[in-house]
């Protein structure tokens, strides 16, 4: 990582996720604006946040950051890699802004180029992936500013509260790789 375990940019600051932070994911995954962009929809609770760390985070499935405002050091949000296959290389990448005043400013197009490069230079891995609902357009601009693709459109994907939905495939290639 870098100074502090901590990986910095202009507005904000990615450190590792602990359980101190249990109580801020789970409002904010329990946060409508967030809860209905991600395709588990599931009320969060401590307990199964809690239960994310022990099976997840700490068996190396999921590298979890908090996503702090670099001036007052406040969480905002959180970002992490998931899926994460040694074998092909790749994880997804996942992110959420928790804090609705923290929305528009920039901070998740910020974080996704902070994150990836994290995993491509750190972690070295050769692909990071993510799944986007193909109506959440400023996300979709956000991961192309950062540097993906789309790599499919797979309709009719999930279905969320009978209502089915699409959902873009999106895919991003370690430019460092030689």
């Amino acid at each position: 990582m870098t100074e502090n375990d901590k990986i910095y940019g202009e507005k904000v600051y990615l450190r590792l996720m602990t359980d101190e932070d249990t109580d801020a994911i789970v409002k904010w995954r329990n946060n409508p604006r967030v809860r209905n962009n991600f395709i588990y929809q599931g009320l969060f609770t401590p307990e199964g946040h809690r239960n994310w760390i022990e099976t997840m985070v700490k068996t190396g499935k999921v590298i979890q950051f908090i996503i702090c405002e670099k001036e007052s050091s406040r969480p905002v949000g959180s970002v992490y890699f998931r899926d994460i296959c040694k074998e092909h290389n790749k994880a997804e990448y996942g992110i959420f802004i928790g804090e609705d005043d923290a929305i528009g400013k920039g901070i998740g197009s910020e974080v996704c180029k902070l994150a990836c490069e994290y995993g491509f230079r750190v972690e070295n891995w050769h692909k990071i992936f993510l799944r986007a609902f193909s109506e959440n357009m400023p996300a979709i601009r956000s991961y192309e500013k950062a540097g993906f693709v789309q790599e499919a459109y797979l309709r009719d994907e999930v279905c969320i509260q009978s209502k089915y939905r699409d959902v873009v495939l999106m895919g991003y290639l370690n430019p460092y790789e030689k």
